[in-house]
């Protein structure tokens, strides 16, 4: 029964491994964007291991980071294989995770409207707010 748990637990320790290598070991040049590890999801087999990457800066270093971090796949596979002792490492791919922009897009987005709608409220006392409403006596 803990075959299921597996593939989490390996996912788990490969974007640690993941996240350290890009930290202090990634010596290639294109690899200039900031980029954080979100996720990573392994197949059932652990052949293969796709790891989700947040990317902050323009496009053109966000494209140049992902051709880098493609390039860098094959070395941190090797690397993998060895602290992680599997029997096989698996074939590393790399994902833009698009998550965090979005949520971030949306979150501004929401603070825009809020501010349109405290500009577009009325001031007077007890206008549309319910506060001096009729008295029940």
């Amino acid at each position: 029964m803990g075959e299921p748990r597996r593939p989490d637990r390996v996912a788990e320790a490969i974007r640690e491994e993941v996240a350290t290598f890009l930290a202090e070991g990634a010596k290639d040049p294109r690899i200039r964007a900031f980029v954080t590890v979100t996720a990573v999801d392994v197949t059932r087999d652990l052949r293969h291991a796709t790891v989700f990457v947040s990317l902050m800066g323009d496009e053109a270093d966000k494209k140049k980071t992902v051709e880098g971090l493609a390039s860098v796949a094959t070395h941190l596979r090797s690397k993998l294989g060895k602290s992680l002792r599997l029997r096989s490492a698996p074939e590393i791919h790399f994902r833009a995770d698009e998550s965090v922009a979005r949520a971030s897009r949306i979150e501004s987005l929401l603070a825009q409207i809020r501010d349109e709608r405290e500009q577009q409220e009325p001031t007077a006392p007890g206008d549309a707010t319910g506060d001096a409403g009729p008295s029940t006596d």
